[in-house]
């Protein structure tokens, strides 16, 4: 697998700890400043060369800019305009080689944690979820809606996509619930998923795989990843305990999923896609405990690195 890292578009600690730690490939987020414009190639040039300036390749792109993808998701007044940006975005990734983008299709309330203060091993935080906290939003949207809106989104912008060689890797709904409140979820089940990624035909259309939403699915992971494996075009390495209705991240070595194994399996099916650690413990001396700190980092890269090299025998 390709071993990189999550990456916001300004410098930070982030970015010297990453390279340090050996990682060349970067799933960035792109700017969210009215200055920039997602349909400019020389803003995007200009975001590319400080990465590779510093020594990172950008390969994904991770989130869908909110400015376009929420009025996707919602299917409002803007839709079709954005629908219209998003797809302009694509023959700048492909003159920068920039081959995949992580979407979801969470309308209203994107990935969610009711507490970021768990304490985990050695009392290190973690975020986690526990439906009897959750205080819901006046945004109501339905399944049948949501269904619609991505069957809208999905036929307009695959047709470019295959022109550009691009993929479209959809994320899972965190936490994988049907309903929170009156807001729809539609991508908490293989099923659906499955549904969503043959929904239109095409090599570009994939999954995000997420691996411990679908465990909060109560799915089970090897049988997940065995149906998905040609659709399977990046990896979030988490861990966690727990189910949908409650639940709590982990330190990488310490939740319910056997990673090593796991990794081990990606590797027999020949599953050779960019993977980066996701939601990591605040450690000692971190400030940051929403799952994105320094030093919970190092010993998730470090653990993941040390799989990667033992599982397929070589570093890369």
């Amino acid at each position: 697998m390709i071993l990189a890292d999550y990456f916001r578009s300004e410098k930070t600690l982030e970015w010297d700890i990453a390279k340090q730690c050996g990682v060349e490939h970067g799933v960035i987020r792109l700017p969210e400043t009215k200055d920039f414009d997602v349909t400019s190639l020389s803003h995007w040039q200009t975001v590319h060369k400080n990465f590779t300036d510093f020594g990172i390749k950008p390969i994904i792109i991770e989130p869908m800019p909110n400015e376009l993808h929420d009025h996707i998701k919602s299917g409002d007044e803007k839709r079709d305009e954005c629908i219209e940006k998003a797809i302009k975005m694509l023959p700048i990734m492909d003159k920068l080689d920039i081959r995949t983008i992580c979407f979801n299709f969470m309308a209203h309330i994107g990935w969610l944690r009711t507490s970021s203060k768990i304490e985990e091993r050695g009392g290190a935080f973690v975020t986690g979820f526990n439906i009897n906290d959750f205080k819901p939003i006046e945004a109501a949207i339905t399944k049948e809606q949501l269904w619609a809106n991505y069957e809208y989104f999905i036929k307009a912008i695959m047709p470019y996509a295959d022109k550009y060689n691009i993929k479209l890797a959809l994320h899972p709904d965190d936490p994988p619930l049907d309903n929170l409140g009156n807001v729809a979820r539609i991508m908490t089940s293989y099923e659906n998923i499955n549904k969503a990624v043959n929904m239109y035909k095409s090599d570009n259309l994939g999954v995000t795989m997420c691996q411990a939403t679908y465990l909060m699915m109560g799915e089970d992971l090897e049988h997940v990843i065995k149906e998905l494996k040609d659709k399977i075009f990046f990896v979030h390495f988490r861990n966690a305990r727990g189910n949908k209705l409650k639940f709590n991240e982990t330190f990488h070595d310490n939740g319910k999923i056997e990673m090593a194994k796991l990794l081990k399996y990606y590797h027999s099916l020949g599953i050779d896609v960019p993977i980066r650690v996701d939601h990591v413990p605040a450690m000692a001396g971190d400030s940051d405990t929403s799952g994105y700190g320094n030093i919970g980092r190092l010993f998730a890269i470090g653990y993941l690195k040390g799989i990667l090299e033992a599982v397929e025998g070589r570093k890369k």
